[in-house]
Order: structure tokens, then C-alpha cells, then sequence
């Protein structure tokens, strides 16, 4: 029996394209050459494992001197590269909390850049339980992340149910003995949330 249902946030509850910010900011060509040149996803891995995003991204902009004005407006507009919000994700959110089933987060998520977001998406504060990586010092699809929560909650792996874009992720959590649900839409979630008998 499901007893709680876990939301990854990046492109499940707020859109996380950081690829279309660059295409605004540079032009597409630019951008394109930017990330074949520079892995900047990978960068942010360690903003989300707990490190601090002004030196995360000063300290590879150094690292790539040809680029670093572009690397460095990750850091000056990071908000930017945030959004927006999915509307559908954040109704099933509440429709699960109408109903009384807790919802808990789980992501990759940076504890600096976590605050900086939590005022312009309040949404990120109606969780039960919010698990970032930043905080735990650990990013999915590390194992670790997972027994982690189960082992905060309480909860036989069995009685989660959890959604990520990435399967990856999914598949890490369904390893472990989760109920997983690869997220490529809120619709699709809702039905399955509805055949779990979790939403009229």
C-alpha cells in the first residue's frame, strides 16, 4: 500500500531548462558551442551535492577562460534559468494533500540555490518533507540518497511512490523497491496516481 507520494522538482514541479535562458542570452549557435565545450550540467552536480554556486561557477569559469563571461552568467542569473512552474504537477500536488496522502520532495537541488528559488516558487514549501541533495551531501541516483529517506520517514520502500523525469533515477528507486513512475507529463501521473486509487 502506497503511504506517500515523492516529487522530484526539476521538470516534474518547475521546468528546468537552463538551455533556454543561453539561447536568449548568446543565440542558439553560441549556446550550443558553449555546452559541446563545456559540460555546465555536470558543473551545477556539485552545487546540488552541497557546494557553494558563486564558487562552483567562478571556479570553472577559470578553469575555461575562452568562456568564462558565459559560464558566469550561471551565476549572476541563476534564477533565470529557473521555470516556469508546471501547473499541472502543482494541482496534483495539492489535489494528493486534499486527500491526505503525504507529499515529500526529493532532488538535486542545492541548498543556496533552494532559498533563492523558495520566494518566487512557494510552491516548494507545501511539501510534508523536502529532501535536497545539498543538504544531504548526496545527488540521486546515488543509493545512498534513497535509504536515506526511508530510513527519515520511516516508510518500507514498497510504500513510496516516487516520480522523476530521468530514468536514471527511476531506475536507482525501483531498485531499491520503490513504486516509481517516470514523469513525462502531469496527466500521465495524475491517471496513475488515480489507478494507484490515490485521487478520486
Amino acid at each position: 500500500m502506497i503511504r506517500a507520494v515523492v516529487f522530484d522538482i526539476g521538470n516534474v514541479l518547475i521546468a528546468w531548462h537552463p538551455e533556454r535562458f543561453y539561447d536568449r542570452a548568446i543565440g542558439e549557435d553560441r549556446r550550443r558551442a558553449l555546452f559541446a565545450a563545456v559540460d555546465l550540467h555536470k558543473m551545477h552536480d556539485a552545487v546540488d551535492r552541497g557546494g557553494d554556486l558563486a564558487t562552483v561557477v567562478q571556479d570553472c569559469a577559470r578553469s575555461h577562460p575562452e568562456w568564462a563571461a558565459e559560464i558566469l552568467l550561471w551565476r549572476d542569473n541563476w534564477l533565470d534559468l529557473v521555470g516556469p512552474v508546471i501547473d499541472g504537477s502543482v494541482a496534483v500536488l495539492r489535489a494528493l494533500k486534499a486527500t491526505g496522502v503525504p507529499v515529500f520532495a526529493l532532488s538535486n537541488f542545492g541548498r543556496g540555490t533552494f532559498q533563492m528559488a523558495l520566494p518566487l516558487y512557494p510552491v516548494l514549501a507545501e511539501f510534508d518533507r523536502t529532501y535536497l541533495s545539498g543538504d544531504m551531501g548526496v545527488n540521486k541516483p546515488e543509493a545512498e540518497i534513497y535509504r536515506r529517506v526511508e530510513e527519515d520517514c520511516g516508510l518500507a520502500p514498497e510504500a513510496l511512490l516516487f516520480t522523476d523525469d530521468r530514468a536514471e533515477n527511476i531506475d536507482a528507486a525501483t531498485a531499491r523497491g520503490w513504486q516509481t513512475h517516470l514523469f513525462c507529463g502531469p496527466e500521465g501521473f495524475r491517471t496513475r496516481l488515480q489507478q494507484e486509487g490515490l485521487l478520486p
